[in-house]
Formats: C-alpha cells, sequence, structure tokens
C-alpha cells in the first residue's frame, strides 16, 4: 500500500486521528471474528463456551471481544466531540435519527447480508429470523443518548458511570437467557439475550441494551478529556487505562463482584488458567469485561499520536469510514463463504443459510486467517474512497455513512 493512504487530511474539525485510529483498528480485528462466522467449518458462534478449545481459536475469538466496547464507547464520544458545533436540539435531532437509521440498516440491510434472502419475510410461511446485534446496541443507545445528552456531559458520565459499575446486581434476579423461547417479554432485552416471535418472523435480541447504553453515555461523557491538548489527554488516558487493567485483575482475582460466571484454577495448565480467567461475560457485557477490554483501549488510544507510517495511516482510514466498512464486509464476508463452499462441492442455498451449513464446509483456522486478510484487502479500495469523499464533503447524507 502506498504512505500516504489516508486519503487526505479530514476536513470535519472534530476527528482525532487517534481515535480514529483506534476505531480503524477495531473494525480490522472485528472482521476476523466475522469472517470466522462465515468461513470456519464447523464453527460455532461462541468457541469460548467450549472448554476444549484450542488456545489459537479461543485468542482469536477473545482479540475480538475488544470490538463491541471500543466501538460504542468511541460512537459517544464521536457524539459528544460534535456537540461543540452543534446546540443540543440540533444533536438530539441527529442523534435520534441516526438511531432510528441503524435500526433500519441492522432488519433490512444487515439481515439480507446474513441469509442473502431480501424480503424473505413477505413470502407466506417463510420463517425469517433478524439477528439484533451491533447496530441495535448503538441504535438504541443513540436514542438514548439523544435525550440523556440535555442533562450534560458530566450527567451522562455519571450514569453511564453508575450502569457500568452497578448492572452485575442484576445477575442474581434477572431472568437468564431466554434467547429459545418465544414467550419471554421485550423487557427481558434490556439486561440478557433473548427472542421475540411475530408468526412467521423471529427477532433475536444478541446485545442486551442497558449496560450497552451505559457504555456510550460513558463514552459521550469522555468527550471532554478528548478535546485537551494532547500531552495531558494522553497521560490521562494511560492512567485511565492502567487504573482500569488493574481493577479488571484485582477484582477478577478475588472473584466478589463483576461478572456472573467464576474462574477457577484448571487442571490441564497454566495456559488454561489464564483462558478460564479471561474468559469474561459478554452477553451482557459484564463489568469485568468492560474494564478488561476498555483499558488497554485506553493505553493505546494514549501512544496512538506517537505511530507513524502507512499502517498508522491506513487504520485512520478505515476508522474514518466505520459503517462503511462494517455493512459491506458482512456481504463480502457471506460472499466469501458462498464460493469457498461451492468450490467444495455444495450448493448455493445450502451455504446461504447461516449458522445451518454443512458441517464439514469452509474452511480451518489457518485458511479463515487468510480469508480475512483478503476481505480486508478488498475493502480497502472502497473505503478509501468513501474516506476521501467525506473528507472533502460535507453533504448531510454523508453523516449517516
Amino acid at each position: 500500500m502506498p504512505n500516504n493512504v489516508s486519503a487526505g487530511p479530514d476536513q470535519r474539525a472534530y476527528r482525532l486521528s487517534s481515535i480514529d485510529m483506534l476505531r480503524g483498528l477495531i473494525i480490522v480485528i472485528m472482521a476476523l471474528d466475522h469472517v470466522r462466522d462465515f468461513t470456519m467449518t464447523g464453527a460455532v458462534i461462541d468457541p469460548m463456551t467450549d472448554p476444549n478449545v484450542s488456545p489459537l481459536l479461543f485468542f482469536t475469538r477473545w482479540i475480538s471481544h475488544f470490538c463491541a466496547p471500543v466501538f460504542i464507547f468511541l460512537a459517544g464520544t464521536s457524539a459528544g466531540l460534535m456537540a461543540n458545533r452543534k446546540t443540543p436540539a440540533q444533536l438530539a435531532e441527529f442523534l435520534f435519527k441516526r438511531g432510528v437509521w441503524l435500526l433500519f440498516v441492522e432488519i433490512f440491510i444487515l439481515s439480507t447480508a446474513i441469509s442473502f434472502s431480501p424480503f424473505e419475510f413477505l413470502r407466506p410461511g417463510a420463517h425469517t429470523e433478524f439477528f439484533m446485534q451491533t447496530l441495535t446496541a448503538i441504535g438504541v443507545g443513540m436514542i438514548v443518548l439523544s435525550g440523556a445528552q440535555f442533562l450534560g456531559m458530566r450527567a451522562c458520565l455519571m450514569i453511564g458511570a453508575l450502569i457500568v459499575l452497578g448492572h452485575n446486581l442484576l445477575d442474581g434476579i434477572w431472568p437468564e437467557s431466554t434467547i429459545g423461547r418465544v414467550d419471554a417479554p421485550l423487557w427481558v432485552a434490556l439486561h440478557t439475550q433473548m427472542s421475540l416471535t411475530f408468526e412467521h418472523v423471529q427477532f433475536f435480541f444478541i446485545y442486551p441494551v442497558l449496560p450497552w447504553s451505559g457504555v456510550m453515555l460513558l463514552g459521550f461523557g469522555s468527550a471532554g478529556l478528548f478535546r485537551k491538548l494532547p500531552d495531558y489527554r494522553n497521560e490521562q488516558l494511560f492512567k485511565i487505562g492502567l487504573g482500569l487493567i488493574a481493577a479488571f485483575i484485582i477484582l477478577r482475582a478475588f472473584d466478589v463482584y463483576g461478572d456472573a460466571h467464576k474462574w477457577s484454577i484448571q487442571p490441564d495448565g497454566l495456559l488454561k488458567t489464564l483462558m478460564n480467567f479471561l474468559n469474561t461475560t459478554k452477553y451482557p457485557p459484564s463489568l469485568l469485561y468492560l474494564l478488561m477490554t476498555l483499558g488497554p483501549a485506553a493505553l493505546l488510544c494514549s501512544y496512538a499520536d506517537h505511530f507513524k507510517g502507512w499502517l498508522k495511516d491506513t487504520l485512520v482510514m478505515y476508522g474514518r469510514v466505520p459503517f462503511a466498512f462494517y455493512v459491506v464486509h458482512f456481504y463480502l464476508a457471506h460472499t466469501v463463504a458462498v464460493a469457498i463452499g461451492m468450490t467444495q462441492g455444495y450448493s448455493f442455498s445450502e451455504m446461504t443459510s447461516f449458522g445451518h451449513t454443512p458441517e464439514h464446509a469452509g474452511l480451518h483456522l489457518g485458511g479463515v486467517y487468510l480469508a480475512w486478510i483478503a476481505v480486508v484487502v478488498i475493502l480497502y479500495p472502497f473505503c478509501r474512497w468513501v474516506a476521501a469523499v467525506k473528507a472533502r464533503r460535507s453533504d448531510w447524507w454523508l453523516s449517516y455513512l
């Protein structure tokens, strides 16, 4: 790749290259997890639930745990940085519309990427599944933030902190995951996974919205720090990152609060014990899960200004177009999986049913990594073009891409 890959300086004054670099790294890692979902033979959605999982597969999944917390936190931070150039009423309107738009995209665009069956829900008798995931969490969070931001950044920071610190108190009294049931009330989705069925249409709520809304509020409330001079900002991010990591290690070691699933010393040795120690709860994101992921992210962000060269420029470029990358990479990853399956002798229809593909179709983990690199490289020209358009133009609709 050429040295100058950042598509030129971005004319949007609220952009920070450190945030864009971190966001770019996160979506590239996220692509690995989704390519694995689509292309790996015999893959399960969360291999960390298997006590016999190999260390390489475990850490391939574990590294993706950083994606949702950082992505959603930075979505809140970016909204906070926009507050300098919008009135509270203008920001509320933008966040509400953006949130509704993301919910629309989740249901009508990303579900097609997963099923390759557009408008299947309109066919009489068809059973159609909609997976409400990351965009749902961000969309609902933005709708919540559209109202909460009137309280001010400090109030949002405090509310977000209370949710993140306190929502694990619900672990013992809130219904556990009802993802396989059809009679659970919708409010269960506030704190755990659940599904909801309307005749032949089934919605799977994967990301519980209460804790994720708390993460977005935290990001919004932290935006003031990112307005500070770089030296001060980076020093504070470094201290915060170390503090969060230390809190994770101490709380996880004693295991008295912060995660519903306890860890234990494993008879198979130190590596398996470490895997068990790091296997915190994502659904819903526990306090320990968020400390484990946001702490290292803050550390990396504190050093981001010091990185130079084509790799940083490439990540910054990807980080400026996360929505475009996110949507298109789903279609591309699924297309790659279909192509691989068809070369192995399976039919197109067998390979388009996500989660129900033939057991032996797909690639082993080494091939998954190669497919992931191919997906990221193929997306490069498209993302660079989108980044260049967004950098030099200010059309209102570009804010929704």
